[in-house]
């Protein structure tokens, strides 16, 4: 039997090591990979863009879902590790790129995660991951009997 034990998402190399070195302990996008998540779970760190592989782990405290993103600044201030502007431009350019036509009169609204972890840590070298890991994040599973 298959178990999730965790969750990992492509984060570029310019934004990733402030996990690490600006203490840093929330991460937030557009909700992807999420249905299975708990508290407890591990967090791994994929870096993205170049350098690429897992460059360490975290222990996800917990989870909070809004359709707007701004809200999160109000819980976490500055321990987001995106900055107020970063995430406006991420917006501002995903209007770009919006091309699903929706039916519905009222389009379904993007919801917004911020996971926020604890026990943060870094690897030592770079671990090549078995599988490519997809921009909506990669359920990580072990075997269990």
């Amino acid at each position: 039997m298959i178990q999730i034990t965790g969750v990992t998402y492509p984060i570029p190399k310019q934004y990733i090591e402030r996990f690490f070195t600006d203490r840093k302990n929330v991460f937030i996008k557009p909700a992807t990979t999420f249905k299975y998540l708990k508290s407890g779970m591990s967090f791994v760190f994929y870096q993205s863009r170049e350098d690429t592989g897992y460059i360490g782990e975290a222990r996800i405290n917990n989870i909070l879902y809004d359709e707007d993103p701004h809200n999160f600044f109000k819980i976490y201030n500055d321990r987001i590790f995106l900055t107020f502007q970063e995430v406006n431009d991420y917006i501002e350019h995903k209007k770009k790129w919006k091309f699903r036509v929706r039916k519905a009169k009222n389009p379904k609204k993007t919801i917004w995660m911020a996971i926020e972890l604890e026990q943060i840590r870094k690897y030592s070298a770079i671990q090549k991951p078995p599988q490519f890991i997809p921009v909506g994040g990669k359920y990580l599973t072990e075997e269990v009997s």
